[in-house]
């Protein structure tokens, strides 16, 4: 009975997650970002990797301020990088990378924002062949288009 427990409580917790980014999606912005930072609050450092990657991924996208959300996609990143063996979690590199990416981007860094696209299209490997992937691989095109036509430095934060 105790294990059936330990197997649920992560499902419980990226389910709580989800529905905070319902929240969010429904354009309740600053309500998702005080829940999530909430549950990042009870998750703590040494949470489990994949719970704390999947909360500052979408931490990332509540944030107003550039530089927040590159911090929190940066946490996604090094969370993921912890976990990094598990097939689910090579899958999210992709999109972290892309992420990065265009944080870079909005904050005029092309030689980041660079690094990080090719670093994604390596990952990118990892994807299913599904609408997800197919989605992620569009992206990260886009991106290497973007970056390749003039290079990101000639953009202003609303170019992306």
């Amino acid at each position: 009975m105790a294990e059936r427990q330990e197997q649920a409580a992560p499902d419980a917790v990226l389910t709580r997650i989800g529905q905070v980014v319902m929240l969010h999606h429904g354009g309740d912005r600053e309500e998702a970002r005080r829940r999530l930072l909430d549950l990042w609050t009870e998750l703590g450092e040494d949470g489990d990797p994949l719970h704390r990657c999947t909360l500052a991924h979408y931490l990332a996208d509540t944030q107003d301020d550039p530089f927040d959300e590159l911090a929190w996609d940066l946490r996604a990143l090094t969370a993921a990088e912890e976990h990094e063996e598990s097939p689910a979690v090579r899958a999210l590199f992709p999109s972290l990378h892309l992420n990065l990416a265009a944080d870079y981007v909005r904050l005029g860094r092309a030689e980041a924002a660079r690094t990080h696209v090719r670093k994604a299209r390596g990952a990118a490997g990892a994807l299913g062949d599904d609408s997800y992937g197919d989605g992620v691989r569009a992206a990260i095109s886009r991106m290497e288009l973007r970056l390749g036509e003039g290079g990101a430095e000639d953009w202003g934060p609303a170019s992306l």
